[in-house]
């Protein structure tokens, strides 16, 4: 089938390359000239784990494309992917004008009846809204047909999950729409749920809320653990062999950032608020993440009242490991708030700090390697568990004159970092220095 995707960020062209990849002839159109010449070549904008590598192949194939002329992509197209930005409004809304202006383009630039999916995050109704834009602009004697398709796709993971998924979610009106998108969709050979399309909408937003809030309630059970000497892990672990809870997301840690969490909680708090509704528990949710992204910076004062001066490496900066985004990454306010007390800060991440200099503060130093980065430091704050940095020898921290390791993501074993001779603070566990005193009595 003839597929157009409009829009290249994470969700356009992880889609495009995995329908392509199942056989479909997929055409991605992007308005940047620098980004798709770049694509064409089969260089990926995004760190994505497999994805370099299918997009390469399937360029090789001729079933994979990219333009910058929506004519070009969208004249001879059957089925049209919206998966444009829906970035978040000063007042926690998500902005549509994207939206908007892929609904007037695919009027003007289609050569017949057409089905368009949104692929988009978007507000309950906005499908609606995209329907009469299209409409409103189309060609006499056309016919279009709209259908909500939200994507599940966790970054790091993104090409596996398109694979692999729980389920493939389908919203429309028509029975011939349906049929259509489930014809595309079975090489996935994923589970299709069908309903309408206000509730394929709200689905997206409410499996991200939902996910969020546990997030922000392990949190909270960490932080009361800590005080009480209960340790996060063991508690995690319990809850999680309970099946009406289930073990994932229940990993304490400095909170969730990234592309979808903050900007689909806070949308949603919006859309509730359109109808005069008052989502608490929801606002709850977000205050408490932005706690806990500031957490360490309360242990590494409790451990250094006075960081003026003072060498402080940060280990990973990217809002997850296996990917290079720094949307909303805790390291965000984490080096402004360190560099605010005067701190001289040299942060390393395997992928993401090409990114992180167009966004955190210019006075931070970068290492070529965590060794570099510890070396000589008098504190160490984990920020995100890549595999690099949770398999590092242990002996590194003796570089430290007085190692001192407060990780926000919990990469090592207490007693781990105790045998090391490292003071050691985590998320929702005793201090190892703790456990070294009480050894020595």
């Amino acid at each position: 089938m003839n597929i157009a995707v409009i829009g290249t960020g994470y969700v356009g062209l992880v889609t495009g390359v995995s329908l392509s990849e199942i056989g479909h002839q997929v055409i991605c159109i992007d308005v940047d000239q620098d980004k798709v010449e770049k694509m064409q070549q089969g260089i990926s904008p995004i760190y994505e784990p497999g994805l370099s590598e299918l997009m390469t192949k399937n360029i090789h194939e001729q079933r994979l494309s990219f333009t910058t002329v929506h004519r070009e992509g969208l004249q001879r197209a059957d089925v049209i992917y919206i998966a444009v930005g829906t970035p978040e409004n000063k007042d926690g809304s998500a902005d549509l004008s994207y939206i908007a202006q892929a609904a007037k383009d695919i009027a003007k630039n289609v050569g017949g009846n057409v089905i368009v999916v949104t692929k988009s995050t978007v507000p309950v109704g906005t499908n609606d809204l995209i329907k009469e834009i299209i409409q409103t602009h189309l060609k006499q004697g056309l016919q279009v047909e709209v259908v909500s398709n939200p994507e599940f796709l966790k970054e790091g993971s993104a090409i596996h999950d398109s694979f692999h998924g729980d389920r493939i979610v389908i919203g429309a009106e028509s029975e011939h729409a349906f049929r259509v998108i489930e014809q595309i969709n079975e090489p996935f050979g994923i589970p299709i749920f069908k309903t309408d399309i206000k509730s394929a909408e709200m689905i997206k937003y409410a499996s991200n809320a939902f996910l969020a809030t546990k997030i922000s309630f392990i949190n909270e059970i960490s932080n009361i653990c800590e005080l009480l000497g209960a340790n996060i892990e063991n508690v995690s672990t319990g809850m999680g062999l309970d099946q009406r809870i289930g073990s994932q997301f229940l990993k304490a840690g400095i909170g969730y950032g990234g592309s979808c969490f903050p900007k689909d909680t806070k949308a949603l708090i919006q859309i509730a608020g359109n109808v005069e509704y008052e989502f608490e528990l929801l606002k709850g949710v977000v205050n408490v993440n932005k706690k806990q992204q500031g957490i360490l910076i309360g242990k590494l004062n409790n451990c250094l009242p006075d960081i003026s001066g003072k060498k402080i490496a940060v280990l990973g900066l990217a809002f997850k490991p296996n990917t290079d985004d720094m949307r909303e990454s805790a390291s965000i306010l984490v080096t402004e708030e360190l560099i605010k007390q005067g701190a001289d800060v040299i942060a390393y991440d395997p992928i993401a700090m090409n990114n992180a200099k167009s966004i955190l503060n210019p006075l931070i130093r970068y290492a070529d390697s965590i060794d570099q980065a510890i070396e000589g430091s008098d504190a160490v704050l984990i920020l995100t568990d890549w595999d690099e940095i949770k398999n590092v020898d242990l002996a590194v921290f003796s570089k430290m004159a007085k190692p001192l390791v407060i990780d926000g993501r919990n990469c090592f074993t207490l007693e781990a970092m105790e045998n090391n001779g490292v003071e050691y603070h985590s998320i929702g566990r005793p201090a190892a220095a703790k456990l070294i005193e009480a050894t020595s009595i």
